[in-house]
């Protein structure tokens, strides 16, 4: 049987480096340079789509600088709402899949107990009214879709929390990092492990037939557990500690120098100041996830672990994403 070719876009991200690996058991992976598909170039995207005609189409592209979106409202709706839309419109027309990753920035963060996927959504900054943009105008097509809202991703690669902390703990020997915002924070790696799992049953399901699915919607998908800025900072350190200082990323992102850092103290958001406004409490339930596919993420500590224990990275270069939250 021919493999089911798949469009994935956003390749050399975050998420995207490593759905490269998750999606190649699944079918035939196109993943396009941005030269070769630009998401703000809707004919070669119309052209790019309707060559290749994807079974699967796997949205991993997004604008995610968070503070630089408040000034940058155009770009940011322009890969974050428009690009989805006709995504999604393209997929509709091939009756095809889409695949699509969202934020738990859509939500204000009043509640004080985790999010679910039908709460009602008020984002805070352009980023997160940007990403609710592309949910909305996904849905709004009739395309068949899965919308995965995350929360908090890091790497061993790109511009993240992690490499951050990192990177100035190379630099000085106290870092200041925000104590009062509560998340989850989710490993790139297990984002996609699990987006694998999740179309590999569906194409079960579907006799090798295809994606689309009638289990089409919206999902939670973030690290179990919850945690603040501060603590996973906190956590970080102490891993850094631990880690061979020969491990290539790690050697990478602290350029080969020694950690030197000491102490971390917890600062409140309004000290912090940063342009976009965050949630206060951004916890998502999994529930639905688990329920419907039998998929769970691990605690995110245990991810911040495998995520050290990782030898290598790849050697893609990353798209723009935006590190939150340390000084």
């Amino acid at each position: 049987m021919n493999k089911p070719p798949i469009l994935l876009i956003g390749k050399t991200g975050q998420i995207g480096a490593e759905l490269q690996r998750s999606l190649s058991h699944l079918g035939h992976v196109f993943a396009p340079e941005r030269r070769d598909m630009d998401l703000s170039n809707a004919n070669e995207v119309h052209l790019f789509i309707r060559e290749t005609r994807p079974h699967l189409i796997v949205n991993a592209a997004a604008y995610t600088a968070v503070d630089a979106a408040e000034n940058d409202e155009s770009n940011a709706y322009a890969l974050n709402t428009y690009a989805p839309a006709l995504l999604a419109e393209e997929a509709k027309r091939l009756n095809a899949l889409l695949v699509h990753y969202s934020t738990d920035y859509v939500f204000d963060g009043l509640k004080q107990s985790p999010y679910g996927e039908t709460d009602q959504t008020n984002p805070l900054n352009v980023y997160g009214k940007s990403k609710l943009g592309g949910e909305q105008a996904i849905r709004a097509t009739g395309a068949s879709y899965l919308i995965l809202r995350t929360a908090w991703i890091y790497a061993n690669r790109g511009r993240n929390f992690l490499l951050t902390v990192l990177r100035l703990a190379t630099e000085r020997d106290e870092l200041k990092i925000v104590h009062d915002q509560i998340g989850s924070p989710t490993c790139a790696m297990d984002i996609a492990s699990a987006t694998g799992k999740i179309l590999a049953e569906i194409y079960r399901q579907n006799a090798g037939r295809g994606f689309t699915s009638s289990l089409g919607g919206t999902y939670h998908m973030t690290a179990a557990g919850q945690t603040t800025w501060y603590d996973f900072a906190k956590a970080i350190l102490q891993k850094a500690h631990e880690i061979s200082t020969h491990t290539e990323w790690f050697a990478a992102a602290t350029r080969g120098r020694p950690v030197i850092a000491r102490r971390i103290v917890p600062i409140s958001s309004e000290e912090f100041q940063s342009p976009a406004r965050r949630p206060e409490y951004s916890v998502l339930s999994n529930s639905l996830l688990s329920r419907t596919f039998g998929v769970a993420l691990p605690n995110w500590i245990t991810q911040l672990q495998s995520c050290f224990a990782t030898a290598r990275f790849h050697d893609a270069q990353s798209e723009r994403s935006s590190a939150c939250n340390g000084s």
